[in-house]
């Protein structure tokens, strides 16, 4: 069987670090992830996932984005359901976030290395050089377009039989 979900969208909240009963750190989030598909004349619309997060992956979330901020997410989908103050049982639909990643440019997200936090081990952003911080960044080139081609302007790879793979 697989369960795995993979979004990327920006918070709608600053993320809350809480306690639970037992003592483990977990965190609460929602994330507006704009649909792919706009149909023409409408506006492109956005659905909202509930997050929650274990531990210190809770931790590296909480402490490094705010709201606005993209962010990627890889979980599990976690159903449950609970009986509210009127007594109505509510079911609740929640991504279960093992794994959380910048996506936006640094200046987007304060200046924070682009790392991610992958289940329990910290994977980069650990380690800075300083002297790469303070190098003068050279010009980019700007990127080459390409809005049309032709069978032209590719080179036919010549057959072989012994192919490497």
């Amino acid at each position: 069987m697989l369960n795995v979900v993979v979004l990327m969208g920006r918070l709608t909240a600053d993320p809350e670090l809480r306690t639970s009963s037992n003592g483990t750190n977990y965190c609460r989030f929602s994330i507006a992830v704009d649909r792919s598909f706009v149909r023409s004349g409408e506006e492109r619309k956005t659905d909202f996932f509930n997050c929650v997060s274990w531990g210190r992956t809770a931790d590296f979330i909480s402490r490094y984005f705010t709201k606005g901020q993209m962010i990627a997410v890889q979980g599990s989908l976690q159903t449950g359901s609970y009986t509210n103050r009127d007594g109505v049982k509510v079911n609740t639909v929640d991504i279960n976030v093992s794994d959380a990643n910048f996506t936006g440019s640094k200046r987007e997200s304060g200046g924070a290395d682009q790392s991610s936090y992958t289940g329990s081990a910290y994977q980069g952003g650990g380690y800075s050089d300083r002297r790469a911080q303070n190098a003068p960044s050279a010009p980019s080139a700007p990127a080459p377009t390409y809005s049309s081609g032709s069978a032209d302007d590719f080179i036919p790879t010549p057959v072989d039989e012994d192919l490497p793979f």
